[in-house]
């Protein structure tokens, strides 16, 4: 049932309006005393639980990028392009869900869908705890339940798209950076605590790593208590919005927007390359830079579980960064900026990748079972030791520059996200004059156009993070160096095409025919 309307002198300071369900019928960020008096409180509050349930989300998506490279240790027989598949398919089956995801929000409401999502988490990791403990357990069923780890990805657009509703426009760039950037900061700290939580490593000596060997179903577990909190935060402390419903057939009609296809390139370019070198790094620094043959042999060479975080965890760092330059210089502006940065800098990683040596690859299964039966006996040969040694010395300048990667990229994740609501309000701004009906029911409408088209456009973007791990994986046996350094001309060309596009679409003064319709100059 509804709640009576306000007077209208009282309108402005009026706490929002709320029905059974925790839902609030009355919402107005854009009017300064009402966003001032009571909508940033409420505003706030759900963005933090949102963040807690989009950084879970995150940590569950990206889980395998670092248990597959302990799949071997504890007794699976997995190739590389085998393991780089496993870290892949999340990212795909994540960004199918996000349109689905992002459509449930006006269908289901925000809280509503947060504590569905949260929920769904349960399978991957209930499935990937089974999964580990038991040595049978065949490469078609990891594959599996890899995929329900996707559920976590779409977490993102439904958490961004609900957040999109409650600030206003001047502050959805800072808003959405933030909430972006928790769940962002998951990859990381999955990345960093779970080699020590399931036995693997210890945090650069300072905690040593499991006698016991390694149990990749511990952390399985954590997240999966940590699933059931999410949930439970999202029923007692969000809310629902009514001003958020929204039909799927209005909501799909963004996909006739050019721009919601310009701004899905441009977030291939941002966030795709985010979530797909977040996948790939602990694989791609593990086979070029350490070689550990079997568990009971000391490594050599760089151990990836020390630096494998150290990616995502700037990304995740500077995506608020990025959010707040584009609320105050423009998001074409920023996200020019960062594909620059990003064009440099992958020209850098692709310098010092040059400069390794190729690795000789592992020894045959029935090699390595001699290893593990007799380790006293074997010495590193030669050329392994030459090769690794080599690398070494190149990895703090390949590991420097790719941070830079993922600072770029992270840069423009922020600015990306603030183009697009800022893209549909400038559409609305143009509709009827200030102050008409007409021209507030576009400025609604323009919302959750722009919350429809963050879920499509995540979706697209995301799918990047499905490319780069089979693009650096497919000849990896063979000749992996070669492999990596095609990889990257790739991506390099990629971000080239990103910036001309930034450029003609939103920042180049049209001419004077086309300025009525041009974003140049509007802030975006």
């Amino acid at each position: 049932m509804t709640m009576t309307s306000t007077p209208p002198a009282e309108q402005a300071t009026a706490a929002p309006q709320r029905r059974t369900g925790r839902w609030i019928d009355d919402w107005r960020p854009e009017e300064p005393e009402f966003w001032a008096e009571t909508g940033q409180t409420v505003a706030r509050r759900n963005l933090v639980w949102s963040i807690f349930a989009e950084h879970l989300g995150f940590s569950v998506w990206l889980i395998w990028s670092v248990s597959s490279a302990f799949l071997l240790a504890q007794g699976f027989e997995f190739t590389a392009q085998q393991l780089f598949l496993l870290v892949a398919i999340p990212n795909l089956v994540g960004s199918l869900l996000r349109v689905p995801y992002t459509l449930a929000v006006g269908s289901f409401g925000g809280r509503n869908w947060t504590m569905v999502s949260a929920a769904l988490l349960l399978v991957p990791t209930l499935g990937f705890a089974v999964a580990v403990t038991n040595p049978a357990t065949p490469y078609w069923a990891f594959c599996i339940i890899a995929a329900t780890a996707g559920f976590g990805g779409g977490n993102f657009a439904s958490s961004m798209a609900n957040i999109n509703f409650f600030y206003p426009a001047a502050k959805k760039g800072a808003a959405l950076g933030l909430n972006a950037a928790g769940g962002n900061l998951g990859v990381a700290l999955i990345q960093f605590f779970l080699p020590v939580i399931v036995g693997g490593a210890g945090i650069f000596g300072l905690v040593k790593a499991s006698e016991g060997g390694i149990h990749l179903e511990r952390a399985a577990w954590i997240y999966a208590g940590l699933a059931v909190v999410a949930t439970a935060a999202a029923y007692f402390l969000m809310d629902n919005l009514g001003t958020a419903k929204a039909d799927a057939r209005s909501q799909l009609a963004v996909l006739k927007s050019k721009q919601t296809w310009v701004m899905s390139l441009l977030y291939i370019g941002t966030f795709g390359s985010f979530i797909g070198y977040s996948a790939a790094m602990p694989l791609l620094i593990k086979l070029n830079f350490w070689r550990q043959p079997v568990p009971s042999i000391p490594g050599i060479g760089i151990n990836f579980v020390f630096y494998a975080f150290l990616g995502a965890l700037v990304g995740s760092m500077a995506r608020p960064l990025g959010g707040w330059l584009a609320d105050k210089y423009g998001g074409a502006r920023i996200t020019l900026v960062a594909f620059g940065g990003m064009i440099a800098a992958t020209l850098g990683v692709l310098h010092t990748v040059s400069l390794l040596q190729p690795v000789p690859p592992p020894p045959a299964p029935e090699v390595l079972a001699q290893i593990a039966a007799d380790p006293a006996s074997f010495d590193y040969p030669p050329a392994v030791l030459d090769a690794v040694n080599a690398n070494s010395e190149i990895f703090p300048f390949f590991l420097g520059i790719f941070l830079l990667v993922f600072a770029f990229s992270g840069i423009g994740n922020g600015s990306t996200y603030k183009m697009i609501p800022a893209i549909f309000k400038t559409e609305a701004d143009r509709i009827g004059v200030d102050g008409s009906p007409e021209r507030r029911h576009a400025v609604l409408n323009a919302t959750k156009r722009a919350s429809a088209a963050i879920g499509i456009i995540g979706a697209v973007g995301a799918i990047g993070g499905f490319l780069i791990p089979i693009t650096f994986g497919s000849p990896w046996v063979s000749d992996p160096i070669d492999a990596t350094k095609v990889a990257f001309v790739i991506f390099t060309a990629f971000y080239v095409v990103c910036a001309l596009v930034t450029w003609t679409v939103y920042l180049r003064t049209p001419a004077e025919d086309q300025a009525a319709t041009s974003y140049a100059g509007v802030g975006i």
